[in-house]
């Protein structure tokens, strides 16, 4: 038997349709806000490929780090988890197509339908994205100003010049042009047992000295053309639609804006870092000197959860 601290320190995963697309939600703390009346949400929004269970230790170690006051939830990017069995990838094939709900505009029109449908408009958010998910962010508060938003965390912000950053030079041409290809080694290794896949996948990972182990059922998921399908069709839009800097929305929101970015990030080079160091000089805009990786929840989320948790503390101390 566990007891009570660790009954409740385990996260809630809930599959729902929102936008008529599957969507995974990974819950620490309060699993229905409308009915505990939450004063304050985390709402982590993640990177592409946007599988939750990568931000487990992250989201369970700012859970803890506020003494369980708050409940920390991510939402998925439509398509990217795969549905049980109870449930189809699509609820209404011919909604989701015409919203183009697994593209970038339909994904941020998806996060922005589930706050409407599962938080109430009084609850204060603190926004957390990760990567294309700070984009994301920023379109949010673009576009439905009402949102009561204490800060957004963007970290490691892919939000703008996407396709000529080092990565995005290789993986363009094979987000944009060849794509499908990809698709008969994932189908291929699809058919393996799911205890062959966590061995390949412990085999790929192996080099991280410090991986999270808790992110090998995530990366496992990935291993369905469905899922992988549209996280390439989302990330062949973001090298076409992530071009300038929002800069009107990060002047209007910039008290509310904190952003991190990698030293050797190869997505979001730093030069960016000091190109919106230099426009926004009073903005909280930090280059991390600790080596994380852009993709930090592989071996650093309980590390990022921690600063994370330094720099709201002032900001959280009198809710």
């Amino acid at each position: 038997m566990g007891t009570a601290e660790e009954d409740m320190d385990k996260p809630g995963v809930e599959h729902i349709y929102c936008c008529g697309a599957v969507t995974e939600v990974l819950k620490f703390g309060a699993q229905d806000l409308r009915r505990v009346g939450a004063r304050l949400l985390f709402l982590v929004i993640p990177g592409n490929p946007g599988v939750v269970g990568f931000y487990q230790t992250f989201m369970q170690t700012l859970y803890q780090a506020f003494g369980r006051r708050y409940p920390v939830w991510a939402v998925s990017h439509a398509g990217h988890c795969n549905p049980p069995d109870a449930l189809d990838m699509v609820e209404e094939p011919s909604v989701t197509e015409a919203r183009d709900v697994f593209g970038l505009n339909g994904q941020i029109e998806h996060k922005l339908s589930f706050l409407r449908e599962h938080v109430s408009r009084e609850t204060r958010l603190v926004l957390i994205g990760h990567s294309i998910g700070c984009y994301i962010i920023l379109d949010m508060m673009k576009r439905d100003p009402g949102l009561k938003v204490l800060k957004s965390v963007l970290l490691f912000p892919t939000i703008e010049r996407m396709a000529v950053t080092p990565q995005g030079k290789v993986m363009t041409p094979v987000l944009c042009h060849l794509r499908y290809v990809a698709y008969v080694p994932i189908f291929l290794l699809s058919l393996l047992p799911e205890r062959l896949k966590a061995c390949a996948v412990r085999w790929v990972l192996g080099g991280l000295r410090a991986l999270d182990h808790a992110t090998i059922p995530a990366t496992v998921s990935l291993i369905s053309v469905d899922c992988a399908a549209n996280a390439m069709y989302m990330g062949s839009q973001e090298m076409g639609m992530v071009l300038e800097r929002e800069n009107a929305t990060i002047r209007q929101n910039l008290n509310k804006l904190i952003f991190y970015y990698g030293a050797t990030d190869h997505w979001c080079p730093v030069q960016y870092y000091h190109d919106i160091k230099r426009d926004f000089p009073t903005g909280d805009i930090r280059l991390c000197e600790n080596g994380l990786r852009h993709a930090f929840v592989l071996d650093a989320g309980k590390q990022m959860a921690d600063m994370v948790t330094d720099w709201l503390h002032t900001d959280l101390k009198d809710l």
